[in-house]
């Protein structure tokens, strides 16, 4: 009997095991609907900013300086455990309109992202650094002596 208590001991534990070893996934941005309607892309010259709203909302972000592009964004993150989250999907499609109707769609994928390297450093700045004692006991002997009542009036 305890032969076979320990058997579902171990084959419990490898089972959650092996579950905490499945990816979260975490999605951001804008996931379309998963019917046709949602999936096919607005079609140029047929699809006006109202009818692309309707279907896919409001866009993620617009162009600052052209109003007429309109991102669609989305990603997809897998996180194993404690490990650093990856990103495993990344789409844009882009919605280009002349005057009020659809012009061009484009979508890109991970293929066309960059990776940023950023300067982890400090900017350097000029002057010079003060160690401990010097923050601590620098101002000693740089204010002015305390004046007594009959120096100031003189």
């Amino acid at each position: 009997m305890n032969r076979r208590y320990s058997r579902f001991a171990v084959v419990a534990f490898f089972v959650a095991g092996t579950a905490a070893c499945a990816p979260v996934r975490t999605y951001s941005g804008f996931l379309p609907e998963r019917n046709e309607a949602a999936l096919a892309d607005p079609q140029p010259g047929i699809d006006t900013r109202d009818s692309v709203r309707q279907r896919f909302g409001s866009p993620s972000t617009a162009a600052a300086f052209d109003q007429n592009s309109w991102y669609y964004l989305s990603s997809i993150q897998e996180q194993v455990a404690f490990f650093t989250p990856r990103v495993a999907e990344r789409n844009v499609m882009v919605v280009r309109f002349e005057g009020e109707t659809v012009a061009a769609v484009e979508k890109y994928g991970m293929e066309r992202g960059r990776i940023v390297a950023y300067n982890a450093e400090e900017t350097p700045t000029r002057g010079r650094e003060l160690g401990l004692l010097e923050q601590l006991f620098g101002t000693i002997g740089n204010t002015p002596p305390i004046q007594s009542e009959d120096d100031r009036q003189e």
